[in-house]
């Protein structure tokens, strides 16, 4: 008889606050998903606006499948790591609230990787869109030739492409909440460099993410991923300077010129 791999359950998690204009699209995305064991846990920081009002509208339409609390945070790093603490998913993966997958077969083809193969984590690709544009892509940022000893030089597989086993985050930490900006760098840098849990590049787009996020709205954010890429890297044990991060400026150059026949 042939061996029958068993279905994936998938956690996505979405921090939010007053984001009541892209909310919607973000919770239609994970709607349309056609693979069927999926949960979309959506942490809110106790929005003022008309955020709340979409969530319960989705959750009322979603039969069981989004779930959601609304609370003071300590920020966007603690948000995700009470979704992660309340996902029952086999394998977790984060959707920004402005954010939304590239099409409807992303989730199966995430869930088919992880029942295929043994590993621990997957990654791929992301499109860069400006909202006057959604299909336009103006940056195309891939994970293909990401290798774990990259991190060093400030280069990471896309996070919001990134997807792994909930038991991870338990046995290897959380994202720490005292960083502002590069807290996802940090915790690629403990699961893949440090830990070398076993990852496999999804060769897809998995996500397209609106132009201006926290950590390019402005050349103070960007100084302050820098400075916070240096002391995740150190606090693990690798040393690298800022100085050796530049190296990563003239890499999404290439990427810029690479957009233009993605």
């Amino acid at each position: 008889m042939a061996k029958t791999n068993p279905i994936v359950k998938i956690s996505v998690i979405t921090a939010c606050r007053n984001s009541e204009g892209l909310i919607g699209s973000a919770l239609q995305s994970v709607a349309r998903q056609t693979w069927p064991d999926v949960e979309h846990i959506v942490v809110d920081g106790a929005s003022t606006d008309g955020t709340l009002a979409i969530i319960r509208e989705a959750t009322a339409h979603s039969g069981g499948r989004v779930r959601w609390i609304s609370e003071p945070d300590s920020g966007f790093y603690d948000a995700l790591n009470k979704g992660i603490r309340l996902a029952t998913g086999d394998v977790v993966g984060i959707l920004n609230a402005d954010d939304f997958f590239a099409d409807e077969t992303i989730l199966a083809e995430v869930a088919r990787t992880f029942s295929d193969a043994p590993i621990d984590c997957v990654f791929g690709d992301i499109r860069f869109v400006r909202q006057s544009n959604l299909e336009k892509t103006v940056r195309y940022c891939s994970g293909r030739s990401f290798r774990p000893w990259m991190l060093r030089f400030g280069f990471m597989p896309p996070h919001p492409s990134f997807f792994a086993r909930r038991n991870l985050f338990a046995r290897l930490g959380y994202y720490k909440t005292d960083y502002r900006i590069a807290a996802d760098f940090e915790l690629l840098v403990r699961f893949l460099w440090i830990n070398r849990i076993r990852s496999k590049y999804l060769a897809l787009a998995t996500t397209k993410m609106r132009l201006g996020g926290m950590s390019t709205r402005s050349p103070h954010s960007t100084w302050i991923l820098n400075r916070e890429q240096v002391r995740a890297c150190r606090e693990n044990g690798r040393f690298t300077t800022l100085p050796v991060l530049s190296f990563k400026y003239l890499f999404k150059v290439f990427e810029l010129v690479y957009t233009r026949n993605p």
